[in-house]
């Protein structure tokens, strides 16, 4: 029984979903440490395990204060668990295999692939090798800036400018959003030298591995965008359009808002407004009060984390690119076209119905999670549901109730975080134990739609 078992866990959609698994529960025994508590004491378990799985997920809630609860120790285990969620625990493995072996086995690439959501096993070659040199260059750079800044404008010493430089670059670049201040980034609302590289560190890590190795590939070559795979074009042109709705939305609808950015002058209110127009691509720092944000604003920021970022990068959500391929299927069905075409492509059928999976397993999460958080709480619903595609869309973001929903609540958002970063669909068949191909064909029917 057991050998017939047990192989069924060499998918590699299972092996993803394992290794997760694997480092989440690392990750929270060394967080139940003594030494892990800035105050010596061990960690509950229901703590541990919702820090190490928001690490691990690069989501970004958090029950407990991370700087005065966690002990320096605690803080590197949580920077580590970013890093290695950040950039997949398969990536890892698949790059120390390249290493050894220097080349993929078959298993290997698929497990490679089945993380990184890579377009085919050419691929997955590409992804793994420049993911880790992607990560660092941004990380470095980042962490050089924000270290400055923080020497320079706040008279920060040396080793703990670095630290604090180090830490929100991994953070922001693995769209994490832990923070080493109790406020989150409240205190630098208004400084651009720690807002902006904080954000561009977050769309860089949000639009995917894949779009920069091509944006790379392409330097030398005249007007790159022609040359721009599908997925890449889709990317970075949603991406945008979303930035943009996203800065001007939020802008304009909290320029006046006492409690957020109402407080600030017109430049405070500029860089303000274009941070939190960058968070919801599933980042999760804040320098505003979230709480305090009007009702449209929340709603906004719901459709905006539901989507997220670019596939095969830090970012969670469903995805730019399903959102705009299921745009296009939308436009073509009014149309009344037999098929679908994006920007000279003509998409293929089977990614129409992954698109519609992915979105509609989502929904089914979200709403779930909703519904079970709004019984086990007494919060209203506006709230629940912003708590909730944070969680699921591993964003971080929140109105302030994470700590406040009990241990229940606390398990219910630890398995959105988890769906969220691993994928409806890699969950779904990492839990399918039985796979068949279908031999024969069934006669076609046409039920009414609509």
């Amino acid at each position: 029984m057991v050998r017939r078992f047990l192989p069924t866990w060499r998918h590699p959609a299972r092996i993803v979903v394992l290794a997760f698994a694997a480092v989440v529960s690392v990750g929270t025994v060394l967080l139940m440490l003594p030494v892990a508590a800035e105050d010596g004491t061990r960690t509950a378990f229901v703590t541990a395990l919702f820090t190490a799985t928001s690490a691990t997920c690069v989501t970004g809630l958090a029950v407990v204060d991370t700087p005065t609860h966690w002990s320096a120790f605690g803080e590197r285990v949580i920077l580590g668990l970013i890093q290695a969620g950040g950039l997949g625990i398969m990536t890892i493995a698949s790059l120390l295999g390249l290493l050894v072996s220097r080349r993929f086995g078959l298993r290997m690439q698929l497990t490679a692939q089945a993380e990184t959501k890579a377009l085919d096993l050419g691929d997955v070659r590409r992804v793994v090798r420049g993911v880790v040199l992607v990560s660092l260059a941004f990380e470095l750079v980042t962490s050089l800036v924000l270290a400055a800044r923080f020497a320079i404008g706040y008279d920060y010493g040396p080793g703990r400018a670095l630290y604090h430089g180090v830490f929100h670059a991994v953070s922001a670049f693995n769209n994490a959003g832990f923070a080493l201040y109790t406020d989150n980034l409240v205190p630098f609302a208004t400084d651009a030298w720690i807002c902006l590289p904080i954000a561009i560190a977050v769309l860089a890590g949000g639009l995917g591995f894949p779009v920069w190795l091509e944006i790379w590939r392409h330097r030398r070559r005249g007007p790159a965008k022609r040359r721009w795979s599908l997925h890449a074009k889709i990317t970075v042109v949603t991406s945008g359009l979303l930035l943009l709705v996203g800065f001007v939305v939020i802008t304009i609808a909290e320029w006046n808002n006492p409690e957020t950015l109402g407080r600030f002058g017109p430049g405070g209110k500029l860089v303000a407004g274009f941070f939190h127009g960058v968070m919801p691509r599933t980042a999760g720092f804040n320098s505003i009060d979230i709480g305090e944000l009007e009702s449209g604003t929340l709603l906004v920021n719901d459709i905006l984390m539901f989507i997220g970022g670019g596939s095969a990068g830090t970012a969670g959500g469903i995805k730019v690119t399903t959102f705009a391929l299921l745009a296009f299927v939308i436009y073509a069905e009014i149309r009344g076209e037999p098929s679908v075409h994006v920007m000279g492509r003509k998409l293929a059928a089977s990614t129409q119905r992954q698109a519609l999976a992915v979105a509609l397993l989502s929904v089914g999460a979200v709403v779930v999670g909703t519904l079970v958080l709004l019984t086990l709480t007494q919060y209203r619903l506006e709230v629940v549901l912003f708590e909730v595609i944070s969680a699921f869309a591993t964003v971080g973001l929140s109105t302030g109730i994470t700590a406040d929903v009990g241990s229940a609540g606390h398990l219910v958002l630890v398995l959105l975080m988890f769906l969220g970063r691993v994928g409806p669909i890699t969950l779904a068949s990492a839990l399918a134990l039985r796979e068949r191909a279908r031999r024969y064909e069934l006669p076609e029917e046409r039920p009414i739609v609509g």
